[in-house]
């Protein structure tokens, strides 16, 4: 069912997100992120935060996620719900957008994370998302720097 719901929902919303998926994405993550349960938003941060480094990891959102660099990369101890109520939405959305310039493909992944949830999309949010992503993987790949 997460599979079709995905794939109606991205062929359904392709023109209207074409214009602004791209900066649209780390906004519609960050609004998932607050919608989502407890779960969901440890789910969302690790996905998000696993191919930071250590230095951008004290960096991004003026070092909102430098608690979390020991924890992660000392023998990858997953996060707790309470690590992630203490992120913001706001970080996210720095985080969101490094990501997305980083490591485009894990923005894809949390597609799936979100569809495979049922609180994920039921939210007007969630399906907002998962509708961006799929429009972002199918966009015409831009050419590289001349």
């Amino acid at each position: 069912m997460a599979e079709q719901l995905r794939n109606s929902l991205s062929s359904e919303f392709v023109p209207a997100l074409a214009p602004v998926q791209a900066e649209a994405i780390p906004q519609l993550v960050s609004a998932v992120y607050l919608d989502a349960p407890a779960p969901l938003r440890t789910q969302l941060l690790e996905c998000l935060l696993r191919p930071v480094g250590p230095l951008a990891i004290v960096t991004i959102a003026a070092g909102a996620f430098a608690h979390l660099l020991y924890r992660m990369r000392l023998h990858g101890m997953p996060l707790s719900h309470d690590d992630a109520a203490r992120i913001q939405p706001e970080h996210v959305v720095e985080l969101a957008r490094y990501v997305a310039q980083a490591s485009p493909e894990t923005l894809l992944r949390m597609g799936s994370l979100v569809a495979d949830n049922p609180l994920g999309v039921a939210t007007v949010t969630g399906t907002a998302l998962i509708a961006a992503l799929g429009a972002w993987r199918r966009r015409p790949r831009e050419a590289g720097p001349a």
